[in-house]
């Protein structure tokens, strides 16, 4: 069990990327807090896996991260993982469409949630003497596709901020990495798309994938899950595209 005696915080937990993430965690032995905007959401992942539990909340508030944080340490007495998983989009549309609330948004969801995590987080894990982030960018951020440009620069920003993150947290033994997925089969796939989720409209995006398909959020966890591990002990700094070979 590679996370044994690890206590981990995920957002965006109560589907998709994030429930997966909490799932592997969990089976690899670390007590997981979920936080989610969907809270009973959160909490039927949290009761289907055991050894998590669930927090209602906003990533891009931070009295909400705070109390997340503060279960960890009141339901397990640390926090050695943080995945900063939670995301957001607005629909694929021309750049000229989109509207500065939907801007705004993608960008509080996506970046500034980091920004509350790292203020609430650090403390705790310098205390502790180390500790592991992981941040959820995206191929977006690499390689990006039309009709997304501000969640791409927002992804771009995830994917940048992990390394510099790395570079200052160091000193501090704390690990700083960074989880770029290929489009997912998740709630957000139509969003992204921009098109109706048809098998002919899946299979234009698929043809962009040399493996030759869309990721799953098992993929995702099991990078996670490798990065939190003492396997990774001396990995710091990456952005890890798992994208069947989109960015190649």
């Amino acid at each position: 069990m590679r996370l044994k005696d690890k206590v981990a915080l995920v957002t965006g937990g109560a589907s998709g990327f994030g429930a997966a993430i909490a799932r592997h965690f969990v089976d690899e032995g670390a007590k997981v807090v979920i936080l989610d905007l969907n809270g009973e959401g959160a909490a039927r992942v949290a009761a289907n896996t055991g050894g998590a539990v669930a927090v209602a909340g906003d990533v891009s508030q931070r009295d909400d991260i705070d109390r997340a944080v503060a279960t960890a340490l009141e339901k397990f007495g640390r926090l050695d993982i943080v995945v900063n998983n939670a995301g957001w989009s607005f629909r694929n549309k021309p750049i000229m469409d989109v509207t500065e609330d939907e801007f705004d948004r993608v960008f509080a969801v996506n970046v500034k949630s980091i920004f509350h995590m790292t203020n609430a987080a650090v403390p705790v894990m310098r205390k502790q003497g180390g500790g592991c982030i992981i941040n959820i960018g995206s191929t977006g951020g690499i390689r990006p596709r039309p009709g997304l440009t501000w969640y791409n620069g927002s992804k771009g920003a995830v994917n940048l901020l992990s390394s510099a993150m790395a570079a200052e947290l160091a000193p501090d033994r704390i690990r700083v990495n960074c989880v770029a997925p290929v489009m997912g089969e998740t709630a957000l796939l139509e969003t992204f798309m921009g098109v109706p989720d048809t098998p002919e409209n899946r299979a234009k995006f698929i043809a962009t994938i040399p493996l030759g398909r869309m990721s799953q959020p098992d993929d995702i966890a099991k990078a996670c899950v490798y990065l939190a591990s003492d396997d990774a002990d001396f990995v710091t700094g990456v952005v890890l595209p798992v994208d069947g070979g989109r960015t190649i």
